[in-house]
């Protein structure tokens, strides 16, 4: 006994729902064989450890539950890649902004177009602003103008949500991508609809 010394207890690095760990008193075991049978845990876990194998709990809340007989560590490396591969097929919305003055000249509308179309064919949404300064702001009809004309030329890849806002010294409008149309179903035409081939003359 040390006085003044509360450290407290070593906890166990143990593996939550594999062999011992494992709490229910019977589970459907599923072997590589292809085998299953419900059984006491501690059964099935003697039958796995006899194939040199580990028994994980893959579906706790099943009745019973199920659990198989596998390489741990090759089942850990097979579950990071499905989360992996999971998270490479998700694709988070973003909203990209695009800055506009009310004298926007043709050449930087056009740069800024060509960013929209891009950030749309991506499946992002586009945020159109509009910037009035000093005495702008009493023409804020160009700007909504702008932004109206800017969405009707993107119309094939994005719909506009409602209509150009003005908050503060900024009018904005939102434009969300469409799907691609470009895979349209065409009915190939039928064999009884094809052109006969003309008939000979009887002589």
């Amino acid at each position: 006994m040390y006085p003044g010394r509360n450290f407290p207890p070593r906890r166990q690095n143990r593996r939550e729902n594999v062999n011992e760990s494992i709490r229910a008193r019977e589970v459907r075991a599923v072997f590589p064989d292809g085998t299953t049978e419900v059984m006491p845990t501690a059964a099935a876990l003697r039958r796995a450890q006899e194939l040199g194998l580990d028994l994980v709990l893959v579906a706790p809340t099943a009745v019973p539950p199920v659990a198989k007989a596998v390489d741990f560590g090759h089942y850990q490396y097979e579950q990071k890649k499905k989360q992996h591969d999971a998270k490479k097929k998700q694709h988070v919305v973003q909203v990209k902004e695009l800055k506009f003055r009310p004298n926007t000249d043709d050449h930087d509308y056009d740069f800024k177009m060509k960013h929209a179309i891009r950030f749309l064919q991506e499946g992002n949404r586009v945020k159109a602003v509009v910037q009035f300064r000093g005495r702008e702001i009493a023409h804020a009809d160009l700007g909504k103008k702008l932004l109206m004309r800017f969405a009707e030329d993107l119309a094939q890849h994005g719909s506009v949500e409602g209509v150009p806002r003005l908050e503060g010294r900024n009018a904005h409008i939102l434009i969300s991508p469409v799907k691609s149309s470009s895979a349209k179903s065409e009915k190939p035409e039928r064999a009884d609809k094809a052109e006969k081939p003309p008939a000979t003359p009887q002589s």
